[in-house]
C-alpha cells in the first residue's frame, strides 16, 4: 500500500503543473494548450514505445480501444475544458472544483465498486469524506472572496461550467483506468501510459491542423501554429507532456494497481494540494489562515482515509 500511496503522491505533484500552464500562457486558447500537450505526449511516447515495442505489441485491439477512450475523455477533453476554465475565471476556482474529486470519486466508486474489495462500509468512510469536504469548503470560500475586476461575473460563471465538465471527465477517467489496470495486471503501468500517448496522436495532429484552418477562415487572432511566445509554448508543452502526461500517468497506473479505487480517488487530493502550492508560488504570496486550515483538513482527511482502508473490515 505504501508504494501505491507514494505513486499517487508523485502523480499529484506532476499533475499539479497543468494548472499553472494556462496562467503562464493566458493568450493561448485552452484547446490549443490541450492539443499542444497531447501532441507532445504522443511524440514523447514514441521513444518508450520503441524501447518497449515487444510489450506494446502484446496489446489487443480491445486494449487500444480502451486506451483511445481514456485518452480522449481523460486527456484531451479534460484539459481543454480545464485550461479554458482557468483562463476565464482564474486558477484557484477550477483547481478547487477539481479538488472535489476525492469526494466525488470515492462516493461513485464506493456506490458501484468495480470489485467487492474496493468497497468500504459507509460509516467507516464518512468521517474521512466529511473532513475532506470541510477542507474544500474552507478553501473555496476563501478563494471566492478574491473575485475582482480581472474576471467578470459572466467569465467566472462560464469558467465554473467548464470546470464542472472537466470534473466529470476527470471523475470518469481515473475510475475506469483503475478498473482496467486491475483487470489486466499483466500490462505494465509504463506500457499503458505509453499506449495512451500513442492513441491520441491520430486525433490531436489532424485536430490541431483543423483548428488552425478554422481559426484562419474565421479571422481568429491566434497566431497559428505556435502563437505569440513559441519558445515558452514549446517548453511548457514538452514539460507537461513528459512530466504530467507520461510520468504522471505511469505513476497513477502504479497506484491504481495497488490501491482500492475508493482510496485512490481520495488520494487525488495530492493533485489539488500541488496545484494550490504552485498557484500561490506563482502569485508570490502566502495562503490565508483560512486556506491553510482547509489544506490541513485535506491532509487529515487523507490520513483518515488511508487508515480506513488499512483496517480490516
Amino acid at each position: 500500500m505504501l508504494v501505491g500511496i507514494l505513486c499517487a503522491l508523485g502523480a499529484g505533484l506532476m499533475w499539479g503543473l497543468v494548472f499553472v500552464t494556462p496562467v503562464l500562457l493566458p493568450d493561448y486558447p485552452g484547446i490549443v494548450l490541450s492539443f499542444g500537450r497531447y501532441i507532445a505526449f504522443g511524440l514523447i511516447a514514441l521513444v518508450p514505445a520503441w524501447i518497449w515495442r515487444r510489450q506494446i505489441a502484446t496489446l489487443s485491439r480491445a486494449d487500444w480501444g480502451v486506451a483511445f477512450r481514456l485518452s480522449l475523455v481523460g486527456n484531451l477533453l479534460y484539459y481543454a475544458t480545464l485550461a479554458s476554465a482557468i483562463q476565464l475565471s482564474g486558477a484557484p476556482l477550477p483547481t478547487l472544483l477539481i479538488g472535489t474529486l476525492p469526494v466525488v470519486i470515492t462516493i461513485v466508486s464506493n456506490t458501484a465498486p468495480g470489485h467487492a474489495a474496493d468497497a468500504v462500509a459507509w460509516p467507516r468512510l464518512l468521517p474521512a469524506l466529511a473532513v475532506i469536504a470541510t477542507g474544500l469548503l474552507l478553501v473555496n470560500a476563501s478563494e471566492l472572496e478574491r473575485l475582482d475586476d480581472s474576471h467578470t461575473l459572466t467569465q467566472y460563471l462560464q469558467g465554473c461550467g467548464l470546470a464542472l465538465l472537466a470534473l466529470a471527465a476527470w471523475t470518469w477517467y481515473p475510475m475506469n483506468n483503475a478498473r482496467f489496470m486491475k483487470a489486466h495486471p499483466q500490462i505494465r503501468s509504463s506500457t499503458w501510459a505509453t499506449a495512451q500517448g500513442l492513441a491520441m496522436l491520430p486525433v490531436v495532429l489532424p485536430g490541431f491542423v483543423l483548428y488552425g484552418v478554422i481559426a484562419h477562415v474565421s479571422g481568429g487572432s491566434y497566431a497559428f501554429p505556435l502563437g505569440p511566445r513559441p519558445a515558452l509554448f514549446i517548453g511548457m508543452m514538452l514539460l507537461i507532456g513528459l512530466c504530467a502526461s507520461w510520468l504522471g500517468t505511469m505513476l497513477w497506473n502504479h497506484a491504481s494497481q495497488r490501491l482500492p479505487t475508493s482510496l485512490a480517488g481520495q488520494l487525488i487530493v495530492f493533485e489539488t494540494l500541488s496545484a494550490l502550492a504552485y498557484a500561490f508560488l506563482w502569485r508570490g504570496e502566502m495562503p490565508s489562515v483560512q486556506v491553510l486550515a482547509g489544506i490541513a483538513l485535506l491532509v487529515v482527511g487523507v490520513i483518515l482515509a488511508i487508515r480506513t482502508f488499512r483496517r480490516p473490515a
